[in-house]
């Protein structure tokens, strides 16, 4: 019986791991799977159909991605009669399908059909395609039906463009990688105390003056790590306009931020009268575009009539650049100090009958909704716009926690989740001690993975006003095109996960391992990505004899130590097996992919004595 037992569960166990090494790696996971016997050939026989002129642009989109991914040029032919000898990949729309953004892809061995509502849900079952191609050898697709449809509406990504700036062309790279994840949301911060980016013609000003800053903040300290290098720049409305048609190309919303009433400073540095006074409240000085990090108290003046002209001038041109329903506002961090002491401020609270400056920022940004609300637009705003009264129609951004999120959604308000303890991508990925320089906060890749947008606190009716997960890239300490990859990518797929896949089959275990994958997608992207640290496990120790055993999360690339406490290189001891630590050796251990390299982690780890 015993006997009989064991086998059953070797058998068991032989067919749970057949499952997950012939289980394609997709990420975001769908929402049904069935693999099936067979494959598909790749090959020059196939080609792309299309049924309307709806899908040609979509048939040529999918065409040109094969190629990048195999080096094959399908044709793309308009109707879905099969060629002789051909193979197929049809694009149909299917007014069955329930979901907007759903599809339904289905993979035989000479026909392969995606099928979905809208253009929309095509794209997607492109991308999800595309994810099925293999990384490298024979391009043969697995036999599969999948059925899919993403959890929530809202899946983002913000983008700073603020504190460094950014090229038009790694923008739209960016924008290839929110696609290929299935993330429809982009949300672009414009405007900040460290610079103004879009142009805006009735107040040059904001590019002469606004956009550029004399130096920056490089280290922790305010005071000591500040550089005097002249930073700056802005993007023109026509710059705005190919980025928000490329994104739009993709599927991809692009949601304006135009900060008020705090993180002004370089606006006011620009055209002074915005303020509550003629110099700055932190230091009596005339204001200038900050150089460092933080909240500023100084910011637009609520009793000044000219702010809201100037901020209606300013919406004015920016609301028409975008189609997108949501600009957003900003409202976090604006210290009243400077509001207190203006006479100005204080007339305008006695005059509407408020109760104190948190009354007046809620007034501030009613009065600013009540113009967007009459351009056809709405507007979202960090969580502390909710501050002496919430706006009629908008939407929540919560940061700081969950909290405001769900008592957004108990009151009746849509509610975006980012909460910067799992959605910000500007935290540390591991021990700051070996990571280069991040804002403070620890965000690795479980932490992003572990979060639940939906509180178990809402009801099934409050549940619904979640709208979905965004993570936030704020720039400070973000100066290259490089480092923004680093910081993103692995952590955009477990935001990608979390935001389309069906909670009951998000697995962390399950994602790492159709991550190894997902790293040789990013790399034949060229996308720079963080490759993990090699794990470490200790074995045994006797004495002062440690035998260590390293472990390649990533499943590619080599492992590479040395004992003596030198720098790991290509040239360092390759890590085979376990091996022995013995008395005052350190060992350093990397991982390498290519050119690159992870962090470089050590042990034992030596406490500084204090």
């Amino acid at each position: 019986m015993m006997k009989l037992l064991l086998s059953l569960m070797l058998v068991l166990i032989l067919n749970t791991s057949i499952h997950a090494q012939t289980n394609p790696a997709l990420i975001p996971q769908p929402l049904k799977m069935d693999l099936r016997k067979g494959t598909f050939l790749l090959d020059k026989n196939v080609y792309i159909s299309y049924a309307d002129a709806a899908s040609a642009q979509l048939a040529s989109f999918a065409g040109d991605a094969i190629r990048e991914a195999t080096g094959l040029q399908p044709q793309i032919r308009k109707g879905i009669a099969i060629a002789k000898k051909g193979k197929s990949v049809s694009l149909l729309i299917d007014p069955n399908i329930k979901s907007v953004e759903g599809y339904t892809l289905e993979v035989g061995s000479t026909q392969i059909a995606i099928r979905a509502k809208t253009a929309n849900g095509l794209f997607y079952g492109i991308q999800t395609l595309l994810q099925l191609i293999p990384v490298k050898g024979e391009m043969r697709l697995p036999a599969i039906f999948i059925e899919d449809e993403p959890r929530f509406s809202w899946r983002g990504m913000l983008f700073d463009s603020c504190r460094h700036m950014f090229s038009v062309d790694f923008i739209k790279k960016f924008i290839d990688q929110l696609a290929r994840h299935k993330l429809n949301k982009f949300h672009w911060h414009l405007t900040e105390d460290q610079g103004w980016r879009i142009e805006i013609k009735k107040y040059p000003r904001l590019q002469e003056v606004a956009a550029f800053r004399n130096g920056t903040q490089i280290g922790p300290d305010r005071k000591k790590d500040v550089d005097s290098i002249r930073y700056g720049g802005f993007y023109t409305q026509e710059q705005i306009k190919e980025v928000v048609a490329y994104a739009g190309s993709r599927f991809v919303e692009v949601i304006p931020e135009i900060e008020m009433p705090g993180h002004s400073v370089a606006a006011i540095t620009a055209y002074p009268h915005l303020a509550c006074g003629s110099v700055s409240i932190e230091n009596g000085k005339p204001f200038e575009v900050r150089r460092v990090w933080g909240v500023s108290k100084d910011l637009y003046c609520a009793g000044n009539d000219s702010v809201f002209t100037f901020l209606e001038d300013v919406l004015n041109e920016v609301l028409p650049l975008f189609p997108s329903k949501y600009v957003h506002i900003g409202g976090d961090e604006a210290p009243h100090d400077a509001w207190h002491k203006c006479p100005k401020c204080q007339s305008r609270i006695q005059r509407e009958g408020l109760k104190d400056e948190a009354a007046l920022q809620s007034w501030f940004v009613q009065r600013m909704e009540h113009f967007i609300n009459s351009k056809g637009k709405k507007i979202i705003g960090w969580e502390e716009i909710m501050q002496g009264g919430l706006a009629e129609n908008a939407t929540v951004h919560s940061w700081l926690g969950v909290q405001s999120g769900l008592k957004a959604a108990r009151t009746g308000h849509d509610a975006i989740m980012s909460p910067y303890s799992h959605m910000y991508f500007d935290g540390y990925q591991a021990d700051p001690k070996i990571e280069p320089m991040a804002i403070g906060y620890w965000v690795p890749l479980d932490s992003v993975y572990a979060f639940e947008p939906v509180h178990p606190a809402l009801n099934e009716q409050e549940a619904k006003r979640i709208l979905g997960a965004q993570a936030n890239l704020w720039t400070e300490f973000i100066a290259t095109e490089s480092y923004f990859e680093y910081m993103v990518f692995p952590r955009i797929a477990a935001l990608a996960e979390i935001n389309w896949s069906p909670k009951p089959k998000r697995d962390f275990g399950d994602f790492k391992i159709r991550l190894r994958t997902q790293y040789q997608r990013y790399q034949r992207s060229d996308v720079q990505f963080r490759i993990p640290v090699p794990e470490i496990t200790l074995e045994s120790s006797i004495q002062e004899v440690h035998h260590i055993t390293l472990f390649n999360p990533a499943g590619i690339g080599e492992i590479r130590y040395t004992l003596d406490g030198s720098e790991v290189t290509l040239k360092s001891t390759l890590y085979k097996s376990i091996f022995e630590l013995k008395g005052q050796e350190q060992l350093k251990y990397a991982l390498f992919y290519g050119n690159r390299k992870s962090a470089t982690d050590y042990f034992p780890k030596i406490s500084k004595k204090k």
